[in-house]
């Protein structure tokens, strides 16, 4: 909890909180202090997924899962809590890592049919890019324990309720597996909520770590001995984890990373122990021992640890800096980590399944990585949208049966139950065939949910990398833009001005960097040389968007920046000129997320 915190603030300030929040859909300036530091992070995420600040919209993802460790260890601690809360109109609440909700106890009646109205509910979804600020999502969302009161929450249908919700970590690996959220009414709350939650999601770790796998343990210790005795490249796997040593992750690339796994998971799978040599995708050669870590009172091994030490590095280095591919720009942590997961898969002969918003540069990102893996290799694109002509599966299995390279076969998820059920076959068969050796295969899919048929066809791609939408690495705003504008200008006379700038870092760019480069090259057909000015962004970077809106929309909310920029910002001169009320403009400005020019 942050210095201040303790006191509820509908104690000492629930009209100015909600007068802040107000201030902020508005896309206004919040004073400083008005809003707790974590609290206004947090609604900037949630205006960044355009998140309904009116409505609930949680998404029902399944049915809970109740039989995994996580479930069966919290169960009963969280009775033992809802017996000691027995008479307290508190609910006890637990979901999984994604904040989907796996059971909920409550003893108070009017509470139990308040949280059903706004399902917070098991099976449904209280992640923060749904419901946007919350105890449960904003915990995932930061790592650590969060408490959310009132005019707090995103969401208005939330502005009754209080909640103080801390992370449950894995008591072996750290990871976090779940969330323990306490939820009351908002004038029930009390500062001890986040200290009782936090206590409970100790409790269920122990419990955990109590009934951990004595293979598991084992594994651990075996490693950690390992690391203290080696300042080597030091690692250990078995089915569900894997551990690397800082040292390993410093001198390895992620594609290097992922084939030392794969040789290790392979000879221990066959008892070839070593030491042996090990090509790597880099060039580099490695030498390599494994050792089978034996299971306590279980049959077969737990796992192994195996070491490695570089006899041969990279011929010339490595050609780019980890993380940069030729073609692209960006620095963001999140664009970067993104970048490396889909070139270690390729590194690996993986095939990969590659998710992101439209826009977001998924297939850019796989011409870049198949530039660097294969220069010479064929690559070929198959787009679903053109799944309509009886020839594109007829293409796309001659591809899968015939073709050297790699292959991407973009928004598989618009392909019809029909073509994915063949597609499945197709893919079947390859594997059958043996074809992941002479072919690298991608697929392309937005984040919507998974019907039964993808989910079955996603299974031939053992990982799914998600894209990260522009609104989640702005920062790369910075280098985004001049990049584009080199590629759309040749000249190379057209900059960016500070102001022009701070608009584009506000935008929260539902169409990504797509979105960015047609706003560019607007831009570009009307100046061609000079500094492009705040005036020179077309009406849609003046607003703070929170939805899609519909053509007539578009109209209307172009008018209404025209006008402000006509009349240097006066609310009264632009409503009078296109016939509005007074009050009606402020609506529609606050409603279409406008910034309004400074006077």
């Amino acid at each position: 909890m942050s210095s201040g915190s303790a006191v509820r603030p509908e104690v000492t300030g629930d009209t100015r909180l909600a007068r802040a929040r107000e201030r902020f859909l508005s896309a206004e300036p919040v004073e400083p202090g008005q809003v707790r530091d974590p609290i206004l992070a947090s609604w900037r995420r949630s205006r960044g997924w355009n998140v309904a600040a009116d409505h609930i919209d949680p998404s029902f993802v399944r049915e809970p899962d109740l039989d995994t460790p996580l479930s069966r260890n919290a169960l009963p601690v969280l009775r033992d809590l809802r017996e000691n809360l027995e008479g307290q109109p508190i609910s006890v609440i637990l979901t999984d890592a994604h904040g989907v909700l796996l059971t909920r106890l409550t003893a108070d009646r009017d509470l139990e049919r308040h949280l059903d109205g706004v399902q917070l509910l098991p099976g449904f979804s209280y992640a923060e890019r749904l419901v946007g600020t919350n105890g449960i999502g904003t915990t995932l969302e930061t790592g650590q324990a969060a408490h959310v009161f009132g005019h707090e929450h995103y969401a208005e249908h939330l502005e009754d309720l209080a909640c103080a919700a801390a992370p449950v970590r894995h008591p072996i690996s750290g990871k976090i597996v779940g969330v323990v959220d306490l939820t009351c009414w908002r004038k029930d709350a009390d500062a001890l909520l986040i200290a009782l939650a936090e206590s409970t999601a100790d409790q269920i770790a122990q419990a955990m770590l109590n009934d951990a796998s004595g293979c598991t343990v084992q594994l651990l210790q075996e490693y950690l001995r390992a690391c203290r005795h080696s300042a080597g490249i030091v690692f250990a796997l078995n089915d569900d984890m894997v551990m690397m040593s800082h040292h390993a992750r410093d001198v390895l690339d992620p594609g290097d990373q992922a084939a030392v796994l794969g040789h290790a998971a392979e000879a221990l799978a066959v008892g070839q122990l070593g030491p042996v040599d090990v090509e790597l995708p880099s060039g580099a050669r490695a030498r390599m021992s494994c050792r089978p870590v034996p299971g306590k009172g279980q049959p077969g091994p737990a796992g192994g640890v195996a070491h490695a030490k570089l006899i041969k590095p990279a011929p010339g280095g490595e050609t780019h800096p980890r993380g940069v591919l030729r073609g692209l720009v960006g620095s963001g942590p999140l664009w970067l980590r993104a970048c490396d997961q889909v070139d270690a898969a390729h590194a690996g002969g993986q095939w990969l399944a590659l998710e992101g918003e439209p826009g977001t540069g998924k297939l850019a990102l796989i011409q870049a990585v198949h530039r660097r893996r294969r220069p010479v290799g064929r690559l070929r694109v198959l787009d679903a949208a053109d799944a309509a002509d009886h020839q594109w599966l007829v293409r796309v299995l001659g591809e899968l049966l015939e073709g050297q390279g790699s292959l991407v076969i973009r928004h598989v998820d618009r392909l019809s139950a029909v073509r994915l059920r063949t597609l499945w076959i197709a893919l079947e068969q390859a594997l059958a065939a043996g074809r992941q050796q002479a072919l690298w295969v991608a697929v392309t899919l937005s984040q919507s949910p998974a019907g039964p048929d993808l989910a079955s066809l996603l299974q031939f791609f053992p990982s799914t990398v998600e894209l990260p939408p522009l609104r989640h690495h702005i920062e790369d705003m910075h280098e985004l833009v001049p990049f584009f504008l080199a590629k759309l200008n040749h000249d190379g006379r057209l900059t960016c001005s500070p102001g022009a700038m701070q608009l584009l870092l506000r935008f929260s760019w539902p169409g990504n960097t797509e979105q960015l480069r047609q706003v560019l090259r607007r831009v570009v057909r009307h100046k061609r040389s000079g500094t492009i000015d705040p005036g020179d962004l077309p009406p849609e970077c003046w607003t703070v968007s929170r939805r899609l809106l519909s053509p007539l929309e578009s109209m209307e909310r172009d008018a209404i920046v025209q006008a402000l920029l006509d009349f240097n910002g006066n609310k009264v001169k632009t409503a009078e000129s296109l016939g509005m009320s007074r009050a009606t403009i402020y609506r529609k400005i606050h409603e279409y997320g406008i910034v309004t020019p400074a006077s």
